[in-house]
């Protein structure tokens, strides 16, 4: 029995992905949930497992291609390769189908790699040939795979260009899979570039954007379209908390079993500020303000593919530690490219840390629809006026990007001055300050 391998539903708003890896190839024994292939969606990456335990007798999408949801990916043969059972009833039906039905329903066959395709008699090979339309009569071979045939008909790939590796050199599905991945002699040259000196040819490459390279470059475009987006920045002088941080950070990590850094104290100082100027938690809906009475906190984070923000839900409802944990499960999941769409999506406010590559300062981009987004900075020593004094104080620059369609200055420059009133006095937070 052949069983599909079908695209899971990716999440809201995401209809389609492309293949991005293959794990398996056609021929393969399968587990019950081990992973078949990678999907790459807007978002985030989606792993396939098998649904069966089998053989992969044949891969319908192949790596770089584009699929919806529900679309049909691979065949899986339980139990062993029964790629060959349905033949004769298919035979059968031939007789009753028009020729584009026939191509369907051969399509249908799953063939492994390396097996034969059904074998057909004389008098099935010829209604085949006389039921195809006239291009498919130039391109189909009735003893090449029926997937084979097919798909050389839909790429437009005469017979000769394509090297069978079946039984008496007949073409399977891979074979023309392979034809096609290989440059062809015929292909149309790409238009002359300007000429490159000696020895420089190697100095550039060309690699097309992953889908979520795009997403990020279409969205950040639009909030710089669509908001009225204004920055405004502030100092602080960390010493308070490093000096807290250090006295408690080993108790901390005993009792909670995470470590105690400083993302913590920076999402309870905007939570803080937040309530306080609630507009900064907003977001515009057509003629309306949508007022969020709960925090759910982005946190972006760079991994190797690109800009991730996972949310951290009801953040105001947790504790110092709740939130640590939180991070540090986030962060890992980033890492690993395991977050999922619900791990990214309700988001009213987020922090982005470029202190950790070392800005000083930047200004950061909204993320759409939400209507602030605060940028922590490399903490520097730098020379401070005292009391009169000059102190070298361990500082950072804050950045604090909004909608000045919702927030007006004043807003903004509050909710700058609360987050570094708290980060400073870290007791403010405790008293509601």
């Amino acid at each position: 029995m052949s069983t599909e391998v079908r695209v899971p539903t990716l999440g809201e708003s995401v209809t389609e992905a492309t293949v991005a890896t293959w794990f398996k190839k056609p021929g393969d024994t399968v587990a019950v949930d081990e992973m078949l292939c990678e999907l790459e969606t807007d978002k985030v990456t989606v792993e396939v497992p098998s649904p069966v335990a089998g053989t992969l007798s044949e891969i319908v999408a192949a790596e770089g291609e584009t699929v919806g949801v529900d679309a049909l990916l691979a065949q899986i043969s339980e139990g062993g390769t029964d790629s060959a059972a349905p033949a004769a009833p298919k035979a059968d039906a031939k007789a009753e189908k028009s020729g584009a039905d026939q191509a369907a329903k051969a399509d249908d066959v799953p063939t492994a790699a390396g097996e034969d395709a059904p074998t057909e008699s004389p008098a099935q090979g010829g209604t085949d040939t006389v039921n195809a339309g006239p291009e498919e009569t130039k391109l189909r071979d009735p003893q090449d795979a029926p997937s084979a045939q097919k798909m050389m008909a839909d790429k437009g790939i005469e017979r000769d260009a394509v090297t069978g590796t079946g039984r008496d050199g007949r073409v399977m599905k891979e074979d023309v899979l392979k034809a096609l991945s290989q440059p062809r002699a015929d292909a149309p040259k790409p238009a002359p570039r300007a000429p490159t000196p000696a020895g420089q040819a190697d100095r550039e490459e060309r690699v097309k954007m992953t889908r979520l390279r795009q997403t990020i470059a279409r969205r950040l475009k639009e909030a710089q379209n669509t908001a009225a987006m204004l920055t405004t920045y502030n100092e602080v002088d960390m010493g308070a908390i490093m000096a807290l941080r250090d006295e408690y950070k080993d108790l901390f990590l005993k009792k909670h079993g995470v470590k105690l850094g400083f993302m913590s104290f920076f999402t309870k100082a905007c939570i803080h500020a937040l309530h306080e100027v609630p507009e900064v938690n907003a977001e515009i809906d057509g003629t309306d303000v949508v007022y969020k009475n709960y925090v759910n906190m982005g946190i972006a984070a760079g991994t190797p593919t690109g800009l991730v923000v996972p949310v951290l839900k009801d953040a105001d409802q947790m504790s110092f530690a709740g939130i640590e944990k939180a991070i540090a499960e986030m962060g890992g999941k980033a890492r690993d490219g395991k977050l999922s769409m619900a791990d990214m999506q309700g988001g009213t406010f987020t922090i982005s840390n470029g202190g950790v590559y070392g800005s000083l300062m930047s200004s950061p981009i909204l993320n759409p629809p939400q209507s602030g987004i605060l940028g922590m900075h490399k903490i520097q020593d730098r020379p401070m006026a005292i009391n009169g004094k000059v102190e070298i104080r361990p500082m950072m620059y804050l950045a604090l990007s909004y909608d000045h369609r919702i927030v007006d200055g004043k807003g903004a420059v509050t909710f700058l001055v609360r987050v570094k009133e708290a980060l400073e006095d870290p007791r403010r937070l405790l008293m509601d300050l």
